[in-house]
């Protein structure tokens, strides 16, 4: 029943073979969804190389650059999807960043280029993106970014990267009542911790992954083909009734009210 053939996708965040990103794009191309894959841009041109060689077996029919603090490359990237698709149904904002020093210690101690920074990378962008994505989404459309339970609970060693997220899903509420005229959905799904190269900045990221283990009703964290199921259902038509939501997938974790 989960068909997204003929479905043009965008996935943003892929880093490497451990991204959740990639546990996404993996799921969407199972299900039939043409896809376009953006990478982050660097001198030496290694993260394009990397990038590119992951998602070959995917076919993607767009490989572009997309750094969310340059706006250019934000209007290059969506002008290109309207020359070479016409149109875009899905979006995944898989963006995230905050300096290592922001992400322990006092949390009272958080520089405000910091916050800033932090909040634009992993927040703001999703703002962007989708007004980006607003005029090319002409039969409607759905956009997922990626959230954690910190965004609603403080968790050790997450700090500015808590607040980060709560804006986050703010935003997906904000963004659902523009967008749900146009037939655009807007959710957020939040994941149990995984040992990723984004969480790998989180201090003691393996004792919170056996925290979960031991405490989810599931007895295990959940793994990227999971989420990337989850967002391949978000984006399909089964889900066309739901928007403006925070969809946990973490074992049931989140439900659970012991420490």
């Amino acid at each position: 029943m989960l068909n997204l053939t003929g479905k043009n996708a965008l996935v943003t965040g892929i880093a490497n073979n451990r991204s959740i990103a990639w546990g996404i794009a993996q799921q969407l191309h199972q299900a039939g969804a043409n896809l376009g894959i953006t990478y982050l841009p660097d001198e030496k041109g290694r993260m394009e190389k990397k990038v590119a060689e992951l998602v070959e077996p995917l076919n993607p029919s767009l490989f572009l650059p997309c750094d969310v603090q340059n706006e250019a490359q934000i209007q290059s990237t969506f002008e290109t999807i309207r020359e070479k698709w016409g149109k875009l149904d899905i979006l995944i904002h898989c963006l995230a960043f905050a300096k290592k020093d922001d992400l322990s210690g006092d949390f009272s101690q958080t520089t405000r280029e910091g916050f800033n920074l932090a909040l634009e990378i992993s927040a703001y962008s999703l703002i962007q993106l989708s007004g980006a994505a607003k005029p090319l989404m002409t039969e409607g459309g759905s956009i997922i970014t990626l959230s954690y339970l910190g965004g609603v609970r403080v968790v050790p060693n997450y700090n500015v990267m808590g607040i980060a997220k709560a804006a986050l899903e703010m935003n997906v509420r904000y963004l659902a009542a523009e967008l749900g005229s146009q037939n655009i959905r807007v959710n957020a799904i939040s994941a149990g911790p995984i040992r990723t190269l984004a969480s790998s900045a989180v201090g003691g990221i393996l004792d919170m992954i056996h925290h979960v283990e031991e405490v989810a009703p599931l007895k295990r964290t959940v793994t990227q083909t999971e989420v990337g199921n989850a967002a391949a259902f978000l984006s399909s038509d089964l889900a066309s009734g739901i928007t403006g939501q925070v969809l946990y997938v973490d074992a049931g974790y989140e439900i659970m009210g012991m420490g």
